[in-house]
């Protein structure tokens, strides 16, 4: 009797043993592979922006010419405002840093009083280096256009705006054999910069221009000219969700 009931109890355990296995198989077979995706009906887009630009100086005066390679490094951040149910419409304001270099040959140093002097390096000047380079604080301001939707990664953009700048630092660097002049603080240099700005591209590349709106020094002159020269930029922009 005792084996009996032994031998009873052991194929119920199994029994119990085997069910309960069944059923979490059950149980597990019924679990997806993965966590379904969740469409962001609210989503936003183009949140960070990382750019590299070729600088070019416009509306020069005769005297005044590029030479060398001058170049940007631009970067910040906006807030993306869907003006529409679709969200293919918006506007978005941000803050950003970017970092310019002009090579020229327009001269820029002090003399003995501490006023401002602006020459034209003409070429029997014999000189390796002739730049300024100025760094600035931007609020990009753009109205934007593009065929994303929710589940979309790659589309077509286009975003043109206003960017208002202030320059915080300035720097004219000049180097020739034996004498370097640096200047730091032009009182004709106008720090507050406006321009107007055009992005078109599809996912990663994508175009972007920038033309200032206001001359970098509107006191300045040589030759008895004004220096009424304003800033172009051009290159590629690249944005981060």
């Amino acid at each position: 009797m005792n084996k009996l009931f032994i031998a009873f109890f052991g194929l119920f355990i199994t029994g119990l043993s085997l069910s309960a296995q069944t059923e979490r198989e059950d149980r597990l077979e019924r679990i997806p592979d993965s966590v379904p995706s969740v469409i962001d009906s609210l989503y936003r887009e183009d949140q960070f922006y990382v750019g590299v630009t070729f600088n070019l100086i416009s509306n020069k005066p005769d005297a005044i010419s590029q030479s060398g390679f001058s170049g940007g490094i631009h970067a910040g951040f906006t807030r993306d405002f869907p003006l529409n149910e679709r969200r293919n419409i918006a506007l978005a304001i941000g803050l950003g840093w970017s970092l310019n270099s002009y090579s020229q040959n327009l001269f820029i140093g002090e003399d003995e009083a501490g006023e401002s002097i602006f020459r034209q390096l003409t070429n029997d000047i014999d000189y390796s280096t002739n730049r300024f380079s100025t760094q600035l604080i931007e609020a990009p301001l753009e109205f934007r256009w593009r065929t994303s939707t929710a589940e979309t990664y790659k589309f077509w953009r286009i975003y043109t705006g206003l960017r208002l700048g202030y320059i915080y630092y300035f720097k004219s660097n000049f180097v020739q054999p034996g004498n370097q002049v640096v200047q730091t603080q032009v009182p004709e240099l106008d720090r507050f910069r406006m321009g107007a700005t055009f992005t078109f591209g599809y996912n990663t590349f994508n175009f972007h221009i920038y033309y200032s709106l206001n001359s970098l020094f509107p006191d300045a002159q040589i030759n008895g000219e004004t220096i009424d020269v304003s800033v172009f930029r051009a290159g590629l922009m690249f944005y981060i969700l």
